[in-house]
């Protein structure tokens, strides 16, 4: 894990210079917008991203999507990413908030580190949005996030299909949880327990080995699928919650000549995650529209910078709590061999990023354009 953020010295010469920044050693990434003289009346944005490591998208989607829609209202906005490191995300956030943000946008790495982070924001009168993440018991102003328990309905979906495919009968399952901190990994195994229990229960599928891994670590991911593939050698579906962890389950498996042979699931169509579809070794990812989040969460935040109290679509109860939290929650979208074009033609990967090499032919017969 880096370690470090930019020095408060550092970090306000960047926002004042209203310049894209690198934090040096920690791999902190920023990025800052000076408003133009018509937006001089609303706030600043301050946006933490988690890490860049977990998932790819926060780097190569979030940010460029959020980024897009501040400036397209011409907002002052300030991007960074805690790279997986608590104290350097409590610590931008104070920065955020000594620099003028008058809105706060958080991916929280834990509920405890986030409610924190809440609890200061609004004691200074900053109201703050839970994007994609929702921290238990922060009680922020607004949620904007993806419907995660249908996520997981549609992995577990996929997983039955794909093992119907391949005609498995009574096959073992095992589970390659996102991590114990993450709220959204709780959802993400209601929605897939939800289809698979019952198949368990009625003897149909065999419950195999079972691992969470912590703050969503593919390394670890990796030893732990190992560590169960010994134990069980006879795996015949994983059920891995996002394509980083379908990815480390795919290395173990072709390590034992079983790649394509198991059915993988995944979730975040990454560029590698859709590669492992095409090429027959993951069975599926969950598609979501991360521009349709980034979009939702930026208009609730332009709002509350100008003074505005926007209304949201839904509510989403924290389950701490029991509040109910205004919410905008997207719908994702299952994506296998077939509709794999969906992803390119929404634009969130590029024909030339994915159809590299070997996996040329296979767009082809993808029918990807």
């Amino acid at each position: 894990m880096r370690k470090g953020i930019l020095s408060l010295t550092a970090a306000a010469a960047a926002l004042a210079l209203g310049l894209t920044a690198c934090g040096g050693d920690s791999g902190q990434t920023t990025s800052t917008s000076t408003a133009s003289a018509p937006a001089a009346k609303a706030g600043k944005i301050g946006v933490i991203l988690p890490d860049s490591k977990s998932s790819a998208r926060w780097e190569t989607a979030d940010r460029k999507y959020l980024q897009e829609a501040f400036t397209t209202a011409g907002v002052q906005y300030d991007i960074q990413n805690a790279q997986n490191d608590k104290t350097a995300f409590q610590t931008i956030a104070d920065q955020m908030i000594t620099n003028g943000a008058t809105v706060l946008m958080i991916v929280n790495l834990d509920s405890g580190t986030g409610k924190t982070v809440i609890e200061k924001a609004k004691s200074q009168g900053v109201p703050t949005i839970d994007y994609d993440r929702l921290t238990l018991g922060g009680g922020a102003a607004y949620y904007v996030s993806f419907d995660n328990t249908k996520v997981g309905t549609l992995q577990g979906e996929g997983l039955t299909k794909c093992l119907t495919d391949k005609k498995a009968e009574k096959p073992i399952v095992a589970y390659l949880n996102g991590s114990p901190t993450d709220n959204n990994a709780t959802l993400f195994k209601s929605g897939y327990d939800g289809v698979l229990k019952p198949k368990f229960d009625s003897g149909d599928y065999v419950k195999g080995p079972e691992q969470s891994v912590p703050d969503w670590d593919n390394t670890q991911a990796g030893t732990l699928f190992e560590q169960m593939l010994t134990e069980q050698p006879k795996i015949a579906g994983v059920l891995a919650a996002n394509d980083g962890l379908g990815n480390a389950a795919i290395t173990v498996l072709k390590k034992n000549n079983l790649n394509g042979k198991v059915p993988v699931t995944g979730q975040d169509a990454t560029v590698q995650g859709l590669q492992n579809i095409l090429a027959g070794d993951q069975c599926m990812t969950v598609y979501k529209a991360v521009k349709k989040e980034a979009d939702a969460a930026a208009k609730l935040a332009v709002a509350l910078a100008k003074g505005e109290k926007p209304t949201a679509a839904s509510s989403v109860k924290d389950p701490e709590t029991g509040q109910d939290v205004p919410s905008e929650l997207m719908d994702p979208q299952a994506i296998y061999f077939d509709n794999v074009k969906d992803v390119v033609a929404d634009g969130y990967v590029t024909k030339e990023e994915l159809c590299t090499g070997d996996f040329a032919a296979k767009c082809t017969e993808a029918g990807i354009q």
